[in-house]
């Protein structure tokens, strides 16, 4: 006696009518294998990521809200769809990439019935936090869920320098890895679906931290009538000796021991850093780059911890 189909199974058999009405050829054997990847956005990102997939010999559906994006695509050998849902129908492996998670929501959301047995990879910016809930979404509904972090901007697809962070199922990750890797190297972190968008957001704030600082030295040299070009290769000289700084950090934060190997204690920086400020006023140019360090640093002070490293201040980050 035969059961019941389960949800699964009647969403992936209706999709594969909405496949067979869509003019997409071979259930069985377009969609199911590693060659056909859909790609859902065509932004800068979007089409670097499909560009990529074609010259790597995939073949690529694609999808933007303004069917003009696509062009330049098809002109490489991509299948332009119709509707997102035609995109998705297409590939048992759907790649996201828009503005947002709103835009991603939207876009998915009316297309519930053809996600089983898919998995999505979203490329898109975002929290943990959303990036959890997506994955609960797409769980209701039958998908795998991979939510990525990419490390790179367009013209860095596919090349040596680019690597994308994976967080998610495992075995949806190592099934897909060899089409992952033709983004850059990938790179996954774990099966809590935030993971990725955490250390992105991480690498990024590191990022531009450093641009902060290095916009505020800009605008010293260029107060004085320098020119920042001829500054540029000396700034980069000394952030390059700033390499190791990180691993050293990282082993005081981890161990709690903000007074080991101290080279330069916080009560001597936080005198020293009010000197940013003074400058800044005589050069007649804002300090607000650099502002919420200083007030970080006088509160640790003023908490006793004048000979530890500037590392500590890392304790006054916790809420």
């Amino acid at each position: 006696m035969t059961g019941t189909p389960s949800t699964a199974t009647l969403s992936r058999s209706c999709a594969d009518r909405e496949r067979a009405r869509a003019g997409w050829t071979s259930t069985e054997g377009v969609a199911m294998n590693q060659k056909t990847v859909s790609v859902l956005g065509l932004g800068d990102m979007g089409s670097a990521l499909a560009s990529a997939l074609l010259a790597a010999g995939h073949q690529v559906a694609v999808w933007n809200r303004t069917a003009a994006k696509a062009e330049p695509l098809v002109a490489k050998g991509a299948t332009s769809a119709g509707t997102a849902a035609e995109a998705i129908l297409a590939s048992r492996l759907v790649v996201v990439c828009l503005l947002d998670y709103d835009s991603v929501s939207q876009t998915l959301a009316p297309h519930t019935d053809v996600l089983a047995g898919r998995t999505l990879v979203n490329l898109t910016n975002g929290t943990p936090g959303q990036a959890r809930e997506m994955a609960a979404w797409a769980a209701d509904h039958g998908a795998d869920y991979l939510d990525g972090g990419i490390m790179a901007v367009p013209p860095m697809i596919a090349t040596p320098e680019a690597f994308v962070l994976y967080s998610g199922p495992s075995g949806a990750f190592e099934a897909w890895r060899p089409v992952l890797n033709v983004f850059g190297e990938s790179k996954y972190v774990g099966d809590d679906p935030g993971s990725a968008a955490l250390q992105d957001l991480a690498l990024l704030s590191g990022m531009y931290g450093t641009i902060a600082g290095t916009l505020h030295a800009f605008a010293l040299i260029r107060s004085a009538g320098g020119s920042t070009r001829e500054f540029a290769p000396l700034l980069n000289r000394w952030l390059q000796g700033m390499n190791g700084w990180p691993v050293a950090a990282a082993e005081q934060i981890d161990t709690g021991d903000y007074g080991k190997d101290v080279v330069s204690n916080l009560g001597m920086q936080e005198a020293g850093y009010v000197n940013h400020f003074i400058a800044a006023e005589e050069q007649g140019i804002s300090a607000e780059l650099l502002t919420p360090l200083h007030a970080l640093m006088k509160r640790r002070v003023a908490d006793g911890h004048a000979d530890e490293d500037l590392t500590g201040v890392i304790e006054l980050l916790k809420r």
